[in-house]
């Protein structure tokens, strides 16, 4: 019984061929698509709406060269979101809850962000490695820890992600099992579990959404850094 809890997060097949590549391609089918007509309907303005305001929002702090990565972090943050919460319906399989996924987004992006610092200002670049007004013994040892720091980023990245997600969709499994062992016995508790269970629902649908822009938040400061 344990073991069949994560069973859930194990990637599904279908005669052989993963599933997952569906997972990752459906949200796109969901939105609409924008029309050339000068009044849309009224999901794509509040859809266009929605994103031109984060986008505002996250490149608020940034100079008018990383408004390039405005495209690229709104894009991203708005597939993630479908995804976690796509991953909250029944019988769905949530991407996000794999860390080879999180990690395929997290590494690249701030690989980019690195190199691009590097290219554009290097001195200031490889200045974040020493803080100002560091005494000379602890120059190496202070270089050695940012550098740790500085490659254990996408890992962060990567794990809080897919952490976060995968211990609310536990909690919601377990909570779910209990109302089914206890309605036969406990109706009264039964009830109240399912009143826990419910308010937890809701608290899984704003950390997915949460999750998401903490994920692109933490890359656009990471771009704020190098730009």
């Amino acid at each position: 019984m344990a073991m069949s809890f994560f069973d859930q997060f194990a990637s599904p097949s279908y005669l052989g061929i993963p599933l997952i590549a569906i997972a990752i391609a459906l949200p796109w089918v969901l939105y609409p698509t924008p029309s050339s007509r000068w009044i849309n309907n009224r999901l794509i303005t509040i859809q266009g709406w929605l994103i031109n305001r984060f986008t505002n929002q996250l490149m608020l702090p940034l100079n008018v060269g990383g408004h390039k990565w405005a495209l690229l972090l709104a894009s991203l943050m708005v597939f993630l979101i479908t995804i976690n919460m796509l991953g909250l319906l029944p019988y769905t399989f949530t991407p996000t809850t794999q860390l080879s996924l999180n990690m395929g987004f997290a590494v690249p992006l701030w690989l980019a962000t690195v190199i691009i610092g590097m290219r554009n200002q290097p001195t200031v670049a490889l200045g974040h490695l020493l803080p100002e007004g560091t005494p000379i013994p602890l120059i190496p040892v202070l270089i050695i820890i940012e550098t740790i720091s500085l490659f254990i980023r996408p890992l962060a990245l990567g794990v809080r992600l897919t952490a976060n997600l995968t211990a609310g969709h536990l909690l919601i499994q377990l909570i779910a099992t209990a109302v089914f062992v206890l309605l036969p016995m406990m109706p009264t508790v039964a009830i109240l579990t399912a009143t826990v269970l419910f308010l937890l629902t809701l608290l899984e649908v704003a950390v997915a959404m949460i999750q998401a822009y903490v994920f692109v938040l933490l890359l656009s400061l990471y771009l704020q850094e190098n730009v």
